[in-house]
């Protein structure tokens, strides 16, 4: 990646240039798909459709304005975008479901589709974005001017309950249970997964430290503790059903607690003991080819669902004025329920 100049006279506009190698393991999808995957979240499809239409995607040197062409193994992909400006994130009214809020805090349920703060290809249209409109000029700063009230953050396509602070002092003392990761305090986070086959036993812990990968800066990778920027990570899951053969499982609902929250803990540590979460685009695409086998309404939920199988289904945490704990659960939104129930027709 580097900077360059933009084309033309006025004023130089700095762009940021990605580039990507296409994986054995990546290629044959469209191009649009491919960047949206490897970007890890950052830019939505329909701006990875934008910019590749504007002429900013290369393809092997050469400007590609298609997005529906399918890349091929070896080839080079780049993508230019303008630098992310440093302007405050403007108020945006959306929709928001709220499942609790006082003076402190808002906890809510994130839908599938919404980012959680501005970046690289997402100037507004996010979370912070809806806050800022619902809360007003109070929470402008709050931890930071591009992530006011933001304490922890959910993937663009991973839904589930989220909590904000409202105000300084609640986001200090959310943010020390969070780096606690609950170890001594009431901090809890699940999450529910749609896994391929199953983990070899039903209750475990992986505990494997993760960094970026050194074949592709986009996605996280289980390292070892030499690594330049190996982290602590410990996941525990628990197997919640079994669909398929008995003895031999197509797939599983599983519960990951977590005891530390890294970037895609859950994703990679389970793509790392031969259990990648169905529909994952990153961690996934070794078990692409399973879909074709399945019965038709069962492969049509899955293509619906086009994203990652997962979702934040419980929060605990001690509320930062009251120290009350508070606890809350949400249900999987209807995409990943569709598949979990035509994956419970083929039997358990």
């Amino acid at each position: 990646m580097h900077k360059a100049d933009s084309e033309g006279g006025g004023d130089v506009k700095l762009l940021d240039v990605k580039e990507f190698t296409v994986g054995a393991d990546q290629a044959g999808v469209r191009l649009d798909v491919f960047l949206t995957a490897v970007l890890a979240g950052d830019f939505s499809r329909s701006r990875v459709q934008a910019l590749i239409k504007a002429g900013q995607v290369r393809v092997d040197g050469s400007v590609e304005v298609v997005a529906r062409i399918n890349v091929v193994a070896g080839m080079t992909i780049g993508l230019t975008v303008p630098e992310a400006e440093a302007a405050s994130p403007v108020a945006q009214k959306m929709a928001l479901e709220i499942l609790y809020e006082d003076n402190d805090l808002i906890v809510l349920n994130k839908p599938v589709g919404l980012t959680v703060h501005p970046g690289a290809g997402m100037p507004d249209g996010t979370l912070v974005n809806a806050l800022l409109a619902h809360c007003g000029d109070s929470l402008s700063g709050i931890g930071g001017v591009k992530r006011p009230g933001i304490v922890h953050r959910l993937d663009r396509d991973t839904s589930g309950v989220m909590v904000i602070a409202k105000n300084d002092r609640s986001h200090k003392r959310l943010s020390a249970q969070f780096a606690d990761h609950g170890r001594t305090g009431p901090l809890e986070r699940a999450y529910l997964a749609l896994v391929w086959g199953a983990p070899p036993r039903p209750l475990g812990t992986i505990s494997a430290m993760l960094g970026r990968s050194s074949n592709d800066r986009t996605k996280r990778a289980v390292v070892s503790a030499s690594h330049p920027d190996a982290r602590e990570a410990i996941t525990h899951y628990r197997v919640l059903k079994r669909f398929g053969d008995v003895n031999k499982p197509v797939a599983c609902l599983i519960e990951c607690q977590l005891e530390t929250g890294r970037t895609h803990q859950i994703r990679v540590h389970m793509a790392h003991i031969g259990n990648p979460l169905i529909g994952d685009p990153l961690y996934g695409r070794g078990f692409i080819t399973r879909i074709a086998a399945l019965p038709e309404p069962l492969r049509d939920a899955i293509n619906a669902l086009d994203r990652q199988a997962l979702h934040a289904v419980m929060l605990a945490f001690e509320h930062p004025k009251t120290n009350e704990t508070l606890r809350f659960e949400t249900d999987p939104p209807a995409d990943f329920a569709a598949v979990e129930h035509a994956f419970e027709a083929l039997g358990a």
